[in-house]
């Protein structure tokens, strides 16, 4: 299986970009890992049309799909699950023989609708609130601690 993370917006400071490196290259350990970043919209004048904006990155975020990938897509409104519930999601795929797993995390305004509906599954990381560059960091720690789970290694304590 391939893990493509799919990510509307560059990471602007060097902490967050140092965490996103090395949870990326962890997670090439165990398979092959990509991570896309997206040029996020700019919002033309004082007032943006957020909708317009999330219609525009969902469609540049859309064609970057494949028909056959299973996504998951960030999502405040989203189900939550646990680490554990996380690791056992991805094991499943690997048994089941997905070619590709895309993660999608939208910009600072969200995603559309489209995106919304195109996921198979829509994953919340907590009922707080997060920008979307530090969503980025915390979603490739959880996927590196679920590999980590899997092969029942010390990272994660239980």
């Amino acid at each position: 299986m391939k893990l493509r993370l799919i990510c509307v917006g560059k990471l602007s400071e060097a902490f967050l970009r140092e965490g996103a490196d090395e949870y990326g290259n962890r997670l090439k350990r165990y398979l092959p890992f990509s991570c896309l970043e997206l040029k996020e919209e700019k919002a033309g004048g004082k007032k943006a049309d957020a909708r317009a904006i999330r219609d525009l990155e969902g469609e540049k975020i859309l064609a970057k799909i494949q028909p056959d990938a299973f996504v998951v897509v960030l999502d405040e409104r989203g189900t939550g699950l646990t680490s554990e519930g996380l690791a056992d999601l991805l094991g499943r795929h690997m048994v089941q023989g997905t070619s590709e797993l895309v993660a999608v995390i939208g910009g600072a305004y969200g995603l559309s609708d489209k995106v919304r509906q195109r996921g198979d599954l829509l994953l919340s990381l907590s009922t707080m609130t997060f920008t979307h560059q530090m969503a980025r960091l915390f979603f490739l720690e959880q996927l590196y601690r679920g590999f980590t789970i899997l092969r029942n290694e010390p990272y994660h304590n239980r």
